[in-house]
């Protein structure tokens, strides 16, 4: 199998470590195969895939859409390094509010894959990272939501203080105030 896949403290959020065969030339390594991820419990179909490129200290999300335009991710950083996290934003979900966080790095060649129903963010711990996302759904900017990075009632312990963030992500609603407004699927 070209991969390990561990599931986190929420199990629907797994851990993807591949195998990466390393020699004098550099390196190879399998990023996504359907059947291995489908034999992990994972199905995914990829429909679009994203990259980004952000600064030491930037903040992207908390973010997640909505309804029929929910997306599933899978996260890479391709370059540098990055404080991934995923919050269950299922009203339903024992774990609804809590969050897993992982590194991810050019180094360890890891991913992250979120089911529909989680959002997402990252901080670039690196002097720069370029990130990849695979989804599974078209994006729709009508479905678009967000949760705020620094919501006390998640508290996630961001690495770096001070954070970069577009104006968009500062204005966020927290989790409670999204909940209450109907703004979480």
């Amino acid at each position: 199998m070209p991969f390990e896949f561990e599931r986190l403290d929420i199990p629907d959020v797994v851990l993807v470590k591949p195998k990466v065969f390393r020699d004098q030339r550099g390196y190879f390594m399998e990023t996504f195969v359907a059947k291995a991820f489908e034999q992990a419990g994972v199905k995914f179909n990829v429909v679009q895939e994203n990259q980004s490129y952000s600064r030491r200290g930037v903040i992207r999300g908390l973010h997640y859409q909505r309804g029929q335009w929910a997306q599933a991710k899978i996260v890479r950083a391709v370059k540098g390094e990055i404080y991934d996290v995923a919050v269950d934003i299922r009203p339903w979900s024992p774990t609804f509010g809590k969050h897993v966080a992982v590194r991810l790095s050019e180094d360890n060649g890891y991913a992250l894959y979120i089911p529909r129903g989680f959002a997402h963010g990252f901080q670039v711990l690196s002097e720069y990272a370029i990130v990849v996302y695979l989804v599974d759904n078209d994006y729709a900017p009508q479905a678009e939501g967000g949760i705020r990075w620094d919501d006390s009632d998640i508290a996630i312990s961001w690495p770096i203080s001070g954070p970069v963030l577009s104006e968009k992500d500062a204005r966020w609603p927290t989790l409670r105030e999204a909940l209450q407004g109907g703004f979480i699927p």
